[in-house]
């Protein structure tokens, strides 16, 4: 029989008692372009509904695709940076069915021939082990348009009132990374699953070839669960939860449809193969759509698009560019800053490891780096409600402030007046400190008119200098400070202090 309704989920290690999980992840990626896969039109986030779109987008009879090169290039670079093989020759396929998210009715994609194929990842888990994920294919095609369901409670077709379609997002250059059946990892299967989509962002940001922001749909999973009972071999079927949007959901929904399949197979139900969504706030899964096969989308080659047969010397030239895997780097970086653990993960919980590292390349000493980054600018991020990644301030800029503190130039307290300035926009630090007049106020003979004025007008301080009370020179010394708006260095100012008390007395 089949189940109608979802028996009560069980525990992960109680599904594992009886079961053991497989899990299949196909992660879509956006690339950050310029234009769309195959056509002129920008791509853009956030623009308003249907601006960015063309005939070619839109499908309108007559229009003919043309292939993005640099998305080739992204393609390729994902799938080097994956260890995977890249074919010599690779086409497009046109995938058919009918959404009106898709105005052509069919859906730019690759079929039999994926442009990468047969690699892994190895994910590093939190215990510090790693588990590797092998990568089937990864595939270019275009990105669907967004529907807008109106009027209902969930934001989902059912319940709505009407439905809104924006084509911006149609076209997009997309590339879908597809994991061969990940066996094995029974009561991590969760872990794993999140571990696994978190390390291919981190590897994929560090390619620059997208901003893989989960959050607005530029990277986003679809987990494949089934359970197959102890001492055998054969996959049960399988459901396909679709486009979570956060590492920490990926976790849920796997472990919920492990449940969940447990639950109905328990209790003498069978799964049925569908899509189904995940509910963020409640942490369940419900049903979607009978999930189709390959031979519903009826494939054949795409008439309009010559294969790709990218040469053999620029598959090297871009192997030999790729960056170091994240990890690698974190490592390297931790030993060469002597940093502890719990250091190096406040700084990428941050999300400022990436930036102190760019400024002690740009010349600054880790230190001042590090302080820089995850104190005073990291307040001001949150002030500004915005990601530390986001101010309007660049590691060189961070690293020119700390150079003109070391040299004299600013006091601390000034260097944060220019950042100040550079983040509304004044300028280069230079820039600020030239336009506000920051610099450190060295003139000795500056100083010295400043403190024999300060003495002068608190006679008391000065006696009580002379009896050898020499704490007492503070009070001069805040006084030329603020006689010169703080630009004065203070340890010169208070040497002149002193030096002006005893030639006076």
């Amino acid at each position: 029989m089949t189940s109608t309704v979802d028996a009560a989920p069980y525990t992960v290690e109680e599904v594992c008692e009886r079961f053991d999980p497989v899990m299949g992840l196909e992660v879509h990626v956006e690339l950050n372009t310029a234009t769309k896969m195959f056509c002129g039109c920008r791509n853009e986030f956030g623009a308003e509904p249907n601006t960015h779109v063309c005939p070619v987008c839109l499908g309108l009879p007559g229009s003919l695709p043309r292939v993005n090169a640099r998305a080739v290039e992204g393609a390729v670079k994902i799938g080097l940076a994956l260890n995977c093989q890249v074919r010599e020759r690779s086409g497009f396929a046109r995938k058919n069915y009918f959404y009106p998210d898709m105005p052509k009715n069919f859906q730019i994609s690759q079929y039999d021939d994926p442009i990468v194929f047969e690699g892994h990842l190895d994910v590093p888990l939190d215990d510090g082990t790693t588990w590797r994920v092998e990568i089937e294919r990864a595939h270019m095609e275009e990105d669907t348009g967004k529907s807008l369901h109106m009027g209902g409670a969930t934001g989902r077709i059912h319940g709505a009132s009407y439905s809104l379609l924006d084509y911006n997002r149609a076209g997009v250059p997309l590339i879908e990374i597809v994991t061969k059946p990940i066996l094995g990892a029974g009561t991590r299967a969760p872990e794993i699953a999140r571990a696994y989509v978190s390390a291919l962002r981190d590897v994929i940001q560090g390619l620059g070839v997208s901003d893989v922001r989960m959050d607005q749909g530029s990277m986003r999973c679809d987990a494949n669960v089934s359970l197959m009972p102890k001492g055998t071999t054969e996959f049960g079927t399988r459901t396909e939860t679709k486009n979570v949007n956060s590492l920490r959901s990926v976790e849920r929904a796997v472990r919920y449809e492990m449940g969940r399949h447990a639950g109905v197979l328990l209790s003498g139900g069978t799964i049925t193969q569908e899509t189904r969504h995940f509910d963020e706030q409640s942490g369940t899964t419900s049903a979607g759509r009978p999930k189709e096969t390959f031979a519903d989308y009826r494939f054949f080659p795409e008439p309009d698009l010559v294969p790709i047969e990218p040469s053999a010397a620029w598959i090297e030239e871009l192997r030999a560019g790729l960056p170091e895997r994240p990890w690698e780097r974190r490592a390297r970086i931790q030993t060469e800053w002597g940093l502890s653990d719990e250091e190096l993960r406040d700084l990428v919980n941050a999300g400022a490891l990436d930036l102190v590292a760019d400024t002690v390349e740009a010349g600054a000493p880790a230190e001042s780096a590090r302080s820089w980054w995850v104190s005073y600018l990291t307040q001001q991020a949150n002030t500004a409600g915005v990601e530390l990644s986001e101010l309007a301030i660049t590691p060189a800029d961070v690293a020119r402030v700390i150079a003109l503190v070391a040299e004299g130039t600013l006091t601390n307290k000034l260097a944060r007046q220019v950042v100040d300035g550079v983040l509304a926009g004044e300028g280069t630090p230079d820039d600020v400190v030239a336009g506000r007049g920051l610099a450190v106020v060295s003139d000795d003979s500056a100083l010295t008119a400043a403190v024999d004025e300060a003495l002068a007008a608190q006679p008391a301080i000065a006696e009580k200098i002379r009896a050898g009370k020499t704490k007492a020179a503070g009070a001069i010394v805040g006084a030329v400070m603020k006689a010169t708006r703080g630009q004065a260095d203070a340890a010169r100012v208070q040497s002149l202090v002193l030096e002006r008390v005893a030639a006076g007395s």
